[in-house]
């Protein structure tokens, strides 16, 4: 009895022996499989660049917004141009009076001419300052949702890297217009967004958005053309973005 016992205790051990073995085989023959079909798939190579910061303003949201933006200023920038220009015109006036004036007058006028070229100056900033904080809140919520385009564009088009040559500090001294994926971004950003294209384009405009513009003075009172705000771009992700 006892010997037909260790006979069924053994005969099950091997039995059990012979099934780990079978299922070892078959996940080494399983993991082989994986292992070749993984190695079968092409590995990205390709290397695309991007223009990021055209891009936010030449979709059709970032034309339609940036232009919104630029329409919204416009009574300021009539406002500080006004107030220059009588700047100016007071300035001319004390050239004019030159030797006719008594000192005191003269310093009088000086003095407020002074004082308004401050005020201006101030609201100037005032104004700048204001127009770049919301020119970078629309760039920065168009750019995150282009990032999340962008990265979908790589991975269908198997791109190992994408490099933005917005910035004038880009490493990218030259590239072929072949491996340029703006313009592509762009309209897939824009079948993906649903926003129409402009109605008409403005004479000389060349895709970008434009953006409000005012004089700028110096200590001189004379005008310079005013800086364009930078928009600001948003930041790079690797793989799905968050």
């Amino acid at each position: 009895m006892i010997r037909k016992i260790f006979s069924t205790i053994g005969l099950a051990l091997v039995l059990s022996a012979v099934s780990f073995t079978q299922t070892s085989t078959a996940a080494t023959a399983a993991d082989t499989n994986n292992s070749t079909a993984a190695s079968n798939v092409a590995m990205p190579t390709k290397i695309g660049i991007i223009n990021i910061q055209g891009a936010i303003v030449s979709t059709n949201e970032g034309q339609r917004d940036f232009d919104s933006l630029q329409k919204k200023f416009e009574p300021k920038q009539v406002e500080l141009k006004s107030a220059n220009d009588e700047i100016d015109g007071l300035k001319k006036q004390l050239a004019a009076a030159e030797g006719k004036l008594s000192d005191e007058e003269k310093n009088k006028r000086v003095q407020a001419i002074e004082g308004k070229q401050k005020i201006l100056q101030r609201n100037f900033e005032d104004a700048q300052n204001e127009f770049q904080q919301q020119q970078n809140e629309v760039a920065q919520r168009i750019g995150t949702k282009l990032m999340e385009v962008l990265d979908k564009y790589a991975k269908a088009n198997n791109l190992a890297m994408v490099i933005d040559v917005s910035s004038q500090g880009s490493p990218v001294l030259w590239a072929s217009q072949a491996v340029d994926i703006t313009k592509p971004v762009i309209d897939a950003y824009n079948a993906q967004s649903g926003v129409p294209a402009p109605a008409a384009a403005k004479p000389g405009a060349t895709g970008a958005a434009a953006v409000p513009s005012a004089p700028r003075p110096n200590p001189t009172g004379t005008t310079v053309p005013p800086r364009r705000p930078a928009t600001t771009a948003p930041p790079a992700t690797t793989g799905t973005p968050k």
